[in-house]
C-alpha cells in the first residue's frame, strides 16, 4: 500500500496538480478585465471527472481479469460483479458531468 501510494505515476499526477493550482492563483491575480490563463470552471471539472472514471474502471477491470486468470471457475461471478460495478461508476460518472455541466 505504501508502496504503490509513493509511486512514480502517483507522484507525477500530484506534482501536476500542484503546478496547476498554483498557477491558477497566478493567472486570477491580472486585471479584472484581461482574460486568465486557466479557468477553473466546469470544463476543469468535467476532465477529473473523466479522469478519474477511466481510472477506477481501468483498475476495476484489471482486478477483475487477474482474479479471473487466477481462478477460472469463478469467471462467471467475477465478470457479473464486475459490469455492475463498471455500470455504477459510469452512472455516478454522468452524474457528476451533469453537475459539474450546470451553470449557476
Amino acid at each position: 500500500m505504501i508502496r504503490s501510494l509513493f509511486s512514480t505515476r502517483m507522484l507525477t499526477s500530484v506534482a501536476a496538480l500542484a503546478v496547476a493550482f498554483l498557477s491558477a492563483d497566478l493567472a486570477s491575480a491580472q486585471e479584472a478585465g484581461g482574460r486568465s490563463l486557466i479557468d477553473l470552471t466546469s470544463s476543469f471539472g468535467v476532465g477529473l471527472v473523466v479522469i478519474g472514471a477511466a481510472m477506477g474502471i481501468g483498475k476495476l477491470a484489471s482486478a477483475a481479469y487477474e482474479s479471473m486468470s487466477r481462478q477460472p471457475e469463478v469467471a462467471g461471478s467475477i465478470q457479473t460483479a464486475m459490469i455492475i460495478a463498471a455500470a455504477l461508476i459510469e452512472g455516478f460518472t454522468f452524474y457528476a458531468l451533469f453537475i459539474c455541466s450546470t451553470k449557476p
